[in-house]
């Protein structure tokens, strides 16, 4: 027997599909779409969890329901080479940041911020430039959202003064 991952093939494309259209879709009404039984989707939705292909299921929620009313996105530059891992570990430190990467061009980083006014927003800006590596950060504030549906324009966690327990959804 081989111990290679089984091929991702259009099948599992049309099951992924349908998941990140809605997580919640039955594996039953999955099934019945692209022409499997629900027991055939759910042993292929548990390979691709096994293998790192669905890496879990999420809920996008309006952010101004959780109170997050301002968003940014903030380019920060720092003074010589702040390798990665150490920029990682200083933005979890931010319940805020929602999403951090290292860039191309001129900012080492780019963060994405969600906070619940113009004011906590200053106050995440503070604490985020007294890192002692932080040069200078240029930020922008989001004014609306040209593609509502995407998953930029939802949030997949609580505001940073709510966190509620996680419940784990059993398929």
């Amino acid at each position: 027997m081989s111990s290679r991952p089984a091929p991702f093939d259009e099948l599992d494309r049309k099951i992924v599909t349908a998941l990140m259209a809605n997580a919640r879709t039955s594996f039953a009404e999955i099934g019945a779409a692209v022409g499997l039984s629900a027991t055939a989707v759910k042993r292929r939705v548990d390979r691709m969890r096994d293998t790192g292909v669905i890496t879990g299921f999420t809920a996008t929620v309006k952010p101004s329901a959780l109170g997050w009313r301002t968003e940014a996105y903030v380019e920060v530059y720092c003074e010589g080479a702040a390798p990665p891992r150490r920029l990682a570990e200083v933005m979890r430190n931010h319940p805020e940041i929602t999403a951090a990467m290292t860039v191309t061009g001129g900012a080492d980083a780019l963060l994405h911020v969600r906070a619940r006014d113009v004011q906590h927003f200053e106050e995440v800006l503070e604490r985020i430039r007294v890192e002692p590596f932080i040069r200078k950060t240029i930020s922008v504030m989001v004014l609306s959202h040209l593609l509502p549906e995407s998953p930029e324009a939802g949030a997949s966690q609580p505001a940073p003064e709510e966190t509620p327990g996680r419940a784990r959804d059993e398929r």
